[in-house]
């Protein structure tokens, strides 16, 4: 009986990284990462003989200087003999609060106004197409710049809250007035709100480059945890609904346990509201908020909104019709059927695009130094770009900010993504 012999190998030849298919694939992909490193190295080495030339040294002490500007937006102790990269850690905190909320306004306008588009109310649905069509053809800049004239424009100044003598005398109104039990002045400067002051904080941690209020976060701490033990509880009242077929009523000890640990250390610390008085010229006290933020933040929320809509739109549009016709069979009501059928399963749908909105939104705060808010493109990128001469560094500090950012985003987003998708058995 013979046996077939088994084929002889071939020893290997250069040829082979050429014209063998288990080899090319490798020798491209060194080929380009050579070239890569190349043209990478050649141009750090051009740019360091430019900045020779210019008398210029590559590094980052110009954030250790003194600023020398004044930022009226303000989330942290900041004056104009602060450093640089005081400036910049005020302005990305600007960048994140608008992106915060504006996210989470655009979330909320664009989900209604994406499920009253497929209204069977030809009126609702038709104004919801001409919010979506006039919103997102039109350049956001010019959004931003017409909310920002509109507030300003449209406010009356400080001097109009005033009551003169002779007005008291003669019973006459003033021109204007505060809101909400004369707790709120909205003027031309911007909108003065209460402020809460602590009659027994807990005071501040000096790190050195930044100081920490250990009242505000105590606070956060307390809100997380919260949550957190609210969420454990859901998730054990699911567990015993889906084991035994009755769900325990949880919803007072759901608001006992969201609200009852904060209030208790609010009162505890003394809260009370500062509430802003006209003195002078202007309001005094409470808390400033200026109208380049909340132009920027209406702009924003209103245009990204738009794009939001339409993808929950799609993604309610990507759901069999059958399962709709199977909830109105079981007597569930329209708005229960989108609440608890088609948008949980509408959502791996719109998550996916709904992150590079969220991306977009929080990079086009960068649009709010067309209304002077000073953000991180405001104090990185524009003073003290322009006092230190430091554009390459000034550069790459901002661009990597903006990186990690959007990273960190699309992975939180990603890991929610993963969460909500559908499980293969």
């Amino acid at each position: 009986m013979a046996l077939a012999a088994d084929a002889p190998k071939d020893s290997f030849r250069l040829s082979m990284l050429v014209y063998d298919t288990r080899y090319r694939s490798y020798t491209i992909q060194i080929v380009v990462l050579v070239l890569f490193g190349m043209a990478l190295a050649w141009l750090l080495n051009n740019t360091a003989q430019n900045l020779a030339l210019r008398g210029k040294e590559f590094n980052f002490g110009f954030l250790w200087q003194r600023a020398g500007y004044d930022i009226g937006q303000q989330l942290i102790p900041y004056s104009n003999d602060s450093t640089h990269f005081r400036a910049l850690l005020v302005g990305l905190l600007n960048t994140l609060v608008v992106a915060f909320w504006g996210c989470i306004f655009a979330t909320v306008i664009g989900t209604i106004v994406g499920v009253l588009r497929l209204s069977k109310n030809w009126l609702v649905s038709r104004l919801m197409t001409v919010y979506v069509e006039m919103f997102r053809n039109v350049p956001l800049l010019l959004w931003i710049l017409l909310s920002y004239v509109i507030l300003s424009e449209t406010t009356p100044a400080p001097r109009d809250f005033r009551v003169t003598d002779e007005m008291a005398a003669a019973g006459t109104e003033p021109a204007a007035s505060m809101m909400f039990f004369d707790t709120v002045a909205v003027t031309n400067r911007g909108t003065n709100i209460p402020a809460p002051v602590f009659e027994r904080g807990l005071g501040t941690l000096d790190l050195g480059f930044m100081s920490l209020n250990l009242t505000f976060w105590a606070v956060a701490a307390v809100i997380v945890a919260s949550v957190f033990v609210n969420r454990r509880m859901v998730v054990g009242a699911r567990a015993q609904q889906e084991a035994t077929g009755i769900r325990p009523v949880i919803w007072w000890k759901s608001i006992l346990i969201l609200f009852g640990p904060v209030i208790a250390l609010l009162v505890a610390m003394g809260l009370d509201l500062e509430v802003p008085e006209l003195k002078g010229f202007n309001f005094q006290g409470g808390i400033l908020v200026a109208h380049s933020f909340t132009a920027l933040t209406i702009a924003l929320s209103l245009y990204t909104a738009a794009f939001v809509a339409e993808i929950v739109r799609a993604g309610i549009l990507a759901i069999s019709r059958g399962q709709t016709e199977a909830a109105f069979a079981l007597g569930l009501r329209p708005n229960r059927t989108m609440s608890l059928i088609i948008l949980p399963q509408a959502l791996r749908v719109i998550i996916p695009p709904l992150i590079s909105q969220y991306l977009n939104l929080t990079k086009n705060t960068s649009l709010g130094i067309a209304v002077s808010y000073l953000d991180l493109r405001g104090t990185l990128g524009g003073i003290t770009l322009n006092q230190t001469g430091r554009e390459l560094e000034s550069m790459l500090l901002m661009m990597m900010i903006y990186l990690s950012l959007s990273l960190i985003i699309s992975a939180v987003m990603n890991m929610y993504n993963r969460a909500v998708q559908l499980k293969a058995r």
